[in-house]
């Protein structure tokens, strides 16, 4: 059994509750932060549904990423650190900040921390629209040596906070490491199990469209990724000599449109997706709506853009064998029907 001490930040979030069962089944000590330890519970009760064992290699310890108190002492004595913790919106904030400046200054508190308590490496979880946004549509897949351009048209927030927060990351490495080794995680859309109502973003798709929410489909592609192959990139990413200096776009395979995850649920699930849309709604009436509805304004700039993506980086030098997109759309809802979050 490996003692190691590892901290993960975030263990209340989606991504964060799946590296701690992940690291646990590894047989590593695991310390997770949360904002507040009225959190505990919570982050407990996740991993118990998911089966965790021994729950009491688990210690907690309340940091929160806008303040330095705190976090010489969660970094203390681990050799690793995944820093998982970021704030993911479901609407755009009214400011930009209210999403840059902690993703930001709260990956840079963790780094300092880290190097100063001597810590091995941080896997740092970014995004994939640190990667292909603000780009001229391309054939072309994007891979890990594209970085999203922020001067480009659309870009909101969120991307702008994961590519600064990655970039503010790097340039820290290489000015101020003193050794600290750091690896990156640019997963696409989180799908996947959930463990309880905190779940991704992405996870809210499959949930609005087997609830009847959603009446037609935007014409809407993206990436897909199981969280459970997220956390063991992460998880690889933590361990492999290759893997320093190296950042790692995580995502099953070809990109899938909302109509694809709308036949997948119907195929697989029978008549738990009886209210599942069947028909595309044309962009033009998309973008007309968009001017009346605040939600369809955000995805109206990417009606009809693919983004082709390759996981060949993470295939050739992890060794990493992600789920398909069908099997983690699938695996998405029964755990929603398993926890009794959908509608009767």
């Amino acid at each position: 059994m490996n003692e190691e001490l590892v901290l993960v930040t975030g263990g209340s979030g989606f991504v964060g509750a799946h590296c701690i069962d992940q690291l646990l089944r590894a047989g590593y000590r695991v310390r997770t932060t949360v904002r507040s330890l009225k959190r505990e519970a919570d982050v407990r009760a996740m991993l118990k549904v998911a089966g965790s064992p021994r729950q009491e290699a688990l210690s907690f310890v309340a940091a929160d990423l806008s303040a330095d108190a705190e976090w010489t002492e969660a970094v203390k004595g681990c050799r690793f650190v995944l820093h998982v913790a970021s704030p993911f919106p479901a609407r755009a904030p009214e400011h930009e900040d209210e999403l840059i400046v902690p993703a930001r200054d709260g990956s840079l508190r963790v780094l300092r921390a880290a190097r100063d308590a001597g810590v091995e490496r941080v896997v740092l979880t970014s995004s994939f629209v640190a990667i292909g946004y603000g780009q001229k549509p391309r054939t072309a897949p994007f891979d890990e040596r594209d970085w999203t351009d922020l001067s480009g048209p659309g870009i909101t927030a969120y991307a702008k906070s994961k590519t600064l927060a990655e970039r503010a990351a790097w340039d820290f490495i290489a000015r101020e490491s003193n050794g600290l080794e750091l690896s990156v995680i640019n997963p696409v859309g989180i799908f996947g199990p959930a463990l309880g109502p905190d779940y991704a973003t992405s996870v809210a798709i499959v949930q609005s469209f087997l609830d009847g929410a959603v009446p037609v489909c935007p014409r809407i592609s993206f990436g897909g990724v199981d969280v459970r192959d997220v956390a063991d990139i992460h998880l690889r990413a933590m361990t492999s000599p290759a893997a320093k200096g190296e950042r790692f776009l995580a995502v099953a395979g070809e990109v899938i449109t909302l109509i694809d995850v709308a036949t997948i649920l119907k195929k697989r699930l029978g008549p738990i997706a009886r209210r599942v849309p069947t028909r595309e709604i044309p962009d033009w009436l998309v973008r007309i709506l968009a001017r009346f509805i605040p939600d369809l304004r955000l995805i109206a700039p990417e009606l009809g853009n693919i983004r082709n993506l390759t996981n060949a980086k993470a295939k050739r030098i992890l060794n990493w064998t992600p789920r398909s997109n069908e099997d983690c759309i699938v695996a998405t809802a029964e755990s929603l029907q398993r926890l009794g979050l959908l509608k009767a």
